[in-house]
């Protein structure tokens, strides 16, 4: 298996070094030569697996350059017990014909922990494989920071520089990341919101020579290896929910932010998992919704962007689009290219003629959720179930129930758990999540960060000066 670039500038490559990469050296995205096909025999023959068995199933159809016995050794590492003690992916049927599929049983009880536990594992194979260090560069809207952070805290050769948009993010996901002493991680809080921060990482991991003087790289969903991870448990969820049921199709719904969650699902899809719809739910900052409704996609500004009560979605430019686009646009890297430059130029890219292709051939459906949407769709799981669900899963969980089917389970990813969200809990449902005495003292400690400008100097400077050689 080989990896291209969106933009057409990058060589055939394998996993690892795509993995060590983040960005192509033109600027785009490493995509799959073509995904590869799972036919039916080879599902059903998963659906005994254990979670680590089954991510090595699927991983292994990527990372083909990986021993199978070292890939499986990563596996069982990153899907342990000890880091999963809640189990891993349990699903969990709620009111209206909706099953919750369970993603923040990680150390730091959000989904992002199931590709960023994989990930710590197979991006210190790489960088012994090569023997070199690795300065990961990263934006958070609030929970890939965490995820990453713990992940790689106190890994040999590799630092970890966390920018986080100022003031957006909450208390509890400020305290996991900032409350962390370990050497190699530096947490950096920009003024500004998510795009900002994201932005500032793809200008530097843009210039090749800065990016080769300091090895940088990334671990936030530009690198593809994060979304491979996420393929799995999209296969993990259809061979429980259908389990005695055949091939039976199943909708997902998923709480969209930066496009790489459902990125994950829209390959499984195209590997031949028997995914009917994909349900984009997006929350007040519904630039994707509107792409996928209207065929137009118009990023906002900074200033454009809310701050709203489901943060990790609070992101205006998705930068796993490109890798979608590149698909709807043909897999041509100039046609991409040319959408890129209409964008820059108008502040628009018109695809409204490839609007019958998203619904249809793509499968796409998508809706937004607001504030509003969200308290009453968590006080309503609450008194139908007793469960309690976080804002952005509310998100999935409203938007999901325009597309329930008869006969068609709805699955919706979950995204984190409710206790880090527990001022909207509050505002919902009137209820205090009582939290373990090791997340008590977490949010006691003493928290360590760097406030920053919106400034590419600044944090140039302070890259170099605390970089990995």
């Amino acid at each position: 298996m080989q990896y291209i670039s969106t933009r057409g500038g990058m060589e055939p490559t394998e996993f690892c070094e795509t993995l060590l990469e983040g960005l192509a050296p033109d600027g785009g995205l490493a995509v799959p030569t073509q995904l590869p096909a799972v036919d039916a025999d080879t599902l059903e023959s998963w659906r005994g697996l254990a979670y680590a068995d089954l991510a090595t199933e699927v991983i292994g159809l990527f990372a083909t350059d990986i021993p199978r016995d070292e890939l499986s050794a990563m596996t069982h590492a990153a899907y342990s017990a000890e880091k999963f003690p809640g189990g891993i992916v349990p699903l969990r049927d709620i009111d209206g014909g909706i099953t919750l599929v369970g993603l923040s049983e990680g150390p730091t009880l959000a989904f992002k922990d199931m590709a960023m536990q994989f990930l710590g594992q197979v991006m210190e194979y790489a960088l012994e494989r090569r023997g070199t260090t690795l300065n990961i560069v990263g934006a958070t809207s609030g929970d890939t920071g965490s995820a990453a952070e713990h992940a790689f805290r106190g890994k040999k050769h590799i630092n970890v520089f966390m920018l986080s948009p100022q003031g957006r993010m909450s208390g509890f996901q400020r305290a996991q990341m900032f409350s962390l002493t370990d050497e190699n991680i530096h947490n950096i809080a920009v003024d500004g919101v998510f795009d900002d921060a994201q932005n500032l990482v793809k200008a530097l991991s843009g210039d090749l020579e800065f990016k080769r003087a300091h090895n940088l790289g990334a671990v936030n969903s530009i690198n593809l290896a994060r979304i491979v991870a996420q393929v799995v448990y999209y296969f993990w969820a259809w061979l429980r929910a259908t389990d005695g049921r055949g091939r039976l199709e199943v909708s997902v719904a998923v709480p969209s932010g930066n496009f790489g969650n459902i990125l994950a699902g829209y390959f499984a899809k195209g590997m031949g998992l028997p995914i009917r719809k994909l349900v984009l739910a997006a929350n007040e900052n519904n630039v994707l919704d509107e792409f996928f409704r209207t065929g137009l996609y118009r990023p906002r500004s900074s200033q454009q962007t809310l701050a709203t009560s489901s943060p990790s979605m609070d992101i205006s430019k998705a930068s796993n689009l490109e890798r979608f686009l590149f698909d709807l646009l043909g897999r041509d890297p100039q046609r991409m290219n040319d959408a890129w430059a209409e964008l820059d130029a108008n502040g628009v890219l018109d695809l409204t003629a490839e609007l019958p292709r998203l619904a249809g051939e793509f499968g796409f459906g998508s809706g937004t959720s607001t504030h509003a949407d969200r308290l009453a769709t968590i006080k309503a799981v609450y008194e139908a179930t007793g469960d309690i669900i976080d804002p952005h899963t509310a998100d999935g969980v409203k938007v999901a129930r325009d597309y329930v089917e008869e006969g068609v389970p709805m699955l919706v990813m979950e995204t984190a758990k409710p206790a880090k969200f527990q001022e909207t809990i509050t505002e919902a449902i009137g209820v205090e999540i009582e939290l373990s005495d090791e997340l008590r003292e977490m949010l006691d400690a003493p928290q360590r960060v760097v406030e920053m400008p919106n400034d590419e100097r600044a944090l140039r400077a302070y890259v170099s000066d605390h970089a990995a050689h």
